[in-house]
């Protein structure tokens, strides 16, 4: 007998063995669908329910994704379940997850990461859902550090929506969460953005905790826009947190003393200097030496900057452009170049650079009283031309007090008193009580000053060992 096609004649056809597929799990998920979809409306509900307990409580996780996608996809349609019930499942579901139904990190993140792809076009549905699946992706990226996913996973959270607005307390603790989770990652513009945000609703939450973790980000925020006297003084005030660990106050305090050198030399960073010097725990620091230095107008030498160049953060070390016209005054003369130590930079090139030169500049106005372009160069490592700009700069902001001759080619410095008065004497004895002469000559006035002030400092320094029993003085 014979037949084309490969068709069986009848008999052979009907002797012939019948084969079964095993059945895989997503199919299996199928067909149980298949079977609640004809059910009646009111025993939907229970029954998918009780489909999805039994599903997650499954030993075997390998197929759980898949499952759950079929699953999740089937009761989000409105046409096959209903609005109704598609919530009830969808939120249990979310709750199950969020309550550690599923143990394995990676799975849970698969199923997520799934769920919220199915659910985002429907949001207008499923807003609530969608925004605590977000909240708990943003969870599983942030054990993983990925501050930047996670950061944007929770910027897709709809805050202000019309149908579900959430508080401002909540908002502002998203806002902050952002902020914190960028700053990670040291995404400073777009995390001051959301900043902004969060600073507008500061004030409607009492709660501790965020309030603090706010206000570190403020200080970061002023550390990485290079505000650093601002960073410095709200890291300073961080630090005496006593709700803060001790450690983690260290740190914040190593932070204010770094923003502090970095500041642009003046009265102010010297009231900020003045202020963490004076905190006993600054002694522990690896930083106390440049900051005793900074403190005590001492000129900071290139080893003791490189070895603090060490411990700076990479927006710490940011290179700073010379504009055209300081590149334009600070040409070397040929005057200049017949000197051998002559340097030829016109400018600092980074932010410490810059802090560094100008307090050599303010350190040297409290030990000369006047000095040379060439030598104030020499110092500073910069062009005559291009230190006389640094000084005149620091003069026109009311940052140093002097003039400047350029005929001679000296800056002659004046004898300010608003240093002290913002920083207060090194030995902390208080001020020394002086009196005028009018000698007619004022050069001559300010070395009588210095001798007097010297000789009441030494004075008040023998008193004071005296009080403490460490020397006799004679009767």
């Amino acid at each position: 007998m014979t037949y084309r096609g490969g068709d069986l004649p009848t008999d052979e056809k009907r002797d012939a063995p019948q084969v079964s597929l095993p059945l895989t799990h997503s199919s299996t998920m199928e067909a149980k669908l298949s079977h609640l979809a004809t059910l009646a409306q009111k025993d939907k509900t229970p029954a998918y329910l009780s489909l999805l307990s039994e599903t997650l409580s499954r030993p075997d996780t390998a197929s759980l994704p898949a499952d759950l996608h079929v699953l999740i996809d089937a009761v989000a349609n409105p046409d096959i379940v209903g609005l109704v019930t598609g919530r009830q499942v969808i939120s249990e579901l979310v709750k199950s997850i969020g309550a550690g139904a599923i143990t394995d990190h990676n799975i849970r993140k698969r199923i997520v990461e799934d769920a919220l792809a199915t659910l985002q076009p429907r949001i207008a549905s499923y807003e609530e859902q969608v925004n605590s699946l977000r909240f708990q992706l943003a969870d599983l990226l942030e054990v993983e550090e990925e501050w930047t996913e996670a950061a944007r996973v929770l910027m897709g959270v709809s805050l202000d929506s019309g149908s579900r607005s959430l508080p401002d307390e909540d908002k502002f603790r998203v806002y902050v969460r952002i902020v914190r989770l960028l700053l990670e990652d040291e995404d400073s513009v777009q995390a001051e953005t959301y900043y902004n945000r969060a600073a507008s609703l500061s004030n409607s939450t009492t709660d501790r905790e965020i309030q603090l973790q706010f206000k570190l980000c403020q200080a970061r925020i002023s550390d990485y826009a290079r505000k650093f006297l601002e960073a410095a003084m709200r890291y300073h005030e961080l630090s005496w947190v006593a709700e803060i660990d001790e450690e983690e106050r260290k740190v914040i305090l190593s932070h204010a003393v770094t923003c502090a050198v970095l500041a642009p030399a003046g009265p102010n960073r010297s009231r900020v200097l003045a202020s963490l010097y004076r905190d006993e725990r600054s002694a522990e620091l690896p930083t106390y030496n440049i900051l005793s230095k900074m403190f005590l107008d001492r000129i900071l030498r290139p080893a003791e900057v490189k070895s603090f160049e060490e411990s700076l953060r990479p927006h710490q070390l940011a290179k700073i452009s010379i504009s055209s016209n300081d590149r334009l005054v600070s040409s070397v003369d040929e005057d200049d170049l017949l000197e051998p130590s002559t340097s030829t930079r016109k400018g600092p090139s980074t932010v410490l650079d810059r802090a560094v030169m100008e307090h050599n500049v303010l350190a040297s106005s409290k030990i000369y009283n006047n000095i040379s372009f060439h030598g104030l160069g020499a110092l500073l490592d910069l062009a005559p031309s291009a230190a006389e700009t640094m000084a005149r700069r620091m003069i026109e902001q009311g940052r140093l007090k002097g003039s400047i001759d350029q005929v001679d080619k000296l800056i002659w410095f004046e004898g300010g008193r608003e240093e002290d008065d913002a920083q207060g004497k090194a030995g902390g004895l208080g001020d020394v009580e002086q009196t005028n002469e009018a000698t007619g000559a004022p050069f001559t006035k300010r070395w009588d000053m210095q001798i007097r002030t010297t000789a009441s400092n030494v004075e008040s320094i023998v008193q004071h060992l005296a009080i403490q029993g460490l020397i006799r003085v004679p009767a």
